[in-house]
């Protein structure tokens, strides 16, 4: 595409210092499509130093010229709205429908929300003759992944444009092309040159300069908690804010009186769902141990209801995981779930006998997964579902629980009452009962090693402003 090999920095597209290339590759078919610039030092310099000159006049706009800006956001992203499915359907292996529905739809949706979050979002408020003011944090970093990209773009550059932040936004190298789109869907909208910045390249490099710069007050992360620890590590002499959205090992748990047949469908889809790269996908599945046997059988029948196949292939409902990174990490995992004596119920090692080419991963399902085997408690970012037996509600919770983990969980039970109990017990950032529809004002993170903080709606919103009281202020 155009521009794929320059950087967004200052209102232009620029050329970037170094001569450092990257291929982007198309999962489904193991070649490349594109390629892109790396950036390297200078270039962060060159951002960060946009952002901060933009930052004093944009902190001041007020927030409705800002609320006006994001719905020229919005119209800019609907204009290009099939370019980023289609640009998240290449580069990430997801089905057509997925990207177009999904990947796209989302970050519609955030920008949707965050227009309804700005209608009634107080920035000044008085408390006796206090004023509570918040205010933009400052020029924030924001560092997106490769699994559901725009999704993460966008609840993290809308808010904090909507906070009066200015920003250099690193997406992932691999998945890089609906990132510079969305850059062109800036310029397009009239974002004011400097206040958002668009430069690639890759985490040991550009990441971590970002998170350990002077001039950045903020970062921003999606990824995996390795990653996460290595910002704040960085982060940490400068004393500036990070925010941190991290992995998951969310338990779905079954209570005994769901109607077996649809809460098990329903979570294999759930785990098997963006070729099971979603940190906060079900994918343990706490079942009672009378129920185990005929869960299992349900649970394989579901799962060979996923076809795999190329993505753009109407009859395909799961596309490749993203990279030979990935598949070898996957298969990797799928190998000591074997080793460790787990009930292979199906799928396993290897691509798909009519797939050989492509990062295909087969959907795989464990069942008599025990809590001290590695699948029960290490991210496998795939479609790999385990089912583990419990004897009683106390026995599930306490499972569930018992994790590093604390992003998601969930609940089944047609018994409300009994559910939202369950679901108090928790120990995640999100817990869904009886699979709802997703929710854009429903506040997204994690607990432990989840990561801190939280996005969406006015909780995004808040997590780009600083709070200063002013005593004394007056009636």
């Amino acid at each position: 595409m155009e521009n794929a090999l320059k950087f967004y920095i200052d209102g232009r597209w620029v050329e970037p210092c170094g001569t450092d290339r990257m291929a982007v590759i198309n999962p489904a078919t193991e070649q490349a499509f594109g390629e892109i610039a790396m950036g390297n030092l200078d270039d962060v310099d060159a951002a960060v130093h946009a952002a901060r000159r933009a930052f004093p006049a944009f902190a001041e706009t007020s927030p409705a010229s800002r609320r006006q800006l994001l719905e020229r956001v919005l119209a800019a992203f609907m204009n290009r709205y099939d370019e980023i499915a289609d640009a998240v359907m290449q580069e990430v292996g997801a089905p057509k429908a997925l990207s177009h529905d999904w990947q796209a739809g989302i970050g519609r949706r955030h920008l949707e929300q965050l227009l309804l979050t700005l209608d009634t979002f107080e920035f000044q408020k008085k408390r006796g003759t206090t004023l509570i003011s918040q205010e933009p944090v400052g020029v924030v970093a924001l560092i997106t992944p490769w699994n559901w990209p725009i999704n993460q773009i966008v609840c993290k550059v809308a808010p904090a444009l909507a906070a009066g932040c200015t920003m250099v936004l690193k997406p992932s190298e691999i998945a890089p092309i609906n990132a510079l789109l969305f850059a062109q869907v800036m310029h397009e909208a009239g974002v004011p040159a400097g206040v958002f910045n668009l430069i690639n390249g890759d985490g040991p490099t550009v990441g971590a300069a970002l998170a350990a710069h002077r001039d950045v007050d903020m970062v921003s992360f999606t990824g995996s908690t390795r990653a996460g620890t290595e910002i704040a590590r960085l982060a940490a002499p400068t004393v500036k804010r990070v925010h941190q959205e991290l992995g998951g090992k969310s338990a779905n748990i079954l209570l005994d009186d769901v109607d077996l047949e649809l809460a098990v469908t329903s979570g294999v889809d759930s785990c098997f769902g963006n070729s099971g790269q979603s940190c906060n996908a079900p994918t343990r599945m706490l079942v009672p141990v009378a129920l185990h046997d005929q869960a299992v059988e349900i649970a394989r029948r579901a799962a060979r209801a996923h076809t795999l196949g190329a993505p753009d292939d109407a009859a395909t409902r799961m596309g490749p995981v993203i990279s030979e990174r990935q598949f070898d990490a996957i298969q990797k995992m799928i190998g000591i779930g074997i080793e460790e004596g787990a009930q292979l119920v199906c799928g396993g090692l290897g691509r798909p006998a009519h797939l050989p080419t492509g990062y295909y991963v087969q959907p795989t399902i464990f069942a008599n997964v025990t809590q001290d085997m590695t699948i029960s408690r290490e991210e496998i970012f795939g479609p790999v579902l385990v089912i583990q037996p419990y004897e009683t509600d106390a026995d599930a919770v306490s499972m569930a629980n018992d994790s590093v983990f604390g992003l998601a969980a969930y609940v089944q039970s047609p018994d409300v009452e009994r559910a939202r109990k369950v679901a108090l017990q928790m120990r995640a950032g999100s817990v869904y009962i009886n699979y709802p529809n997703w929710d854009a004002s429903a506040p997204f993170g994690g607990y432990k090693q989840s990561g801190n903080g939280r996005e969406y709606a006015e909780f995004g919103l808040e997590a780009f402003l600083e709070t200063k009281g002013i005593v004394g202020w007056g009636a």
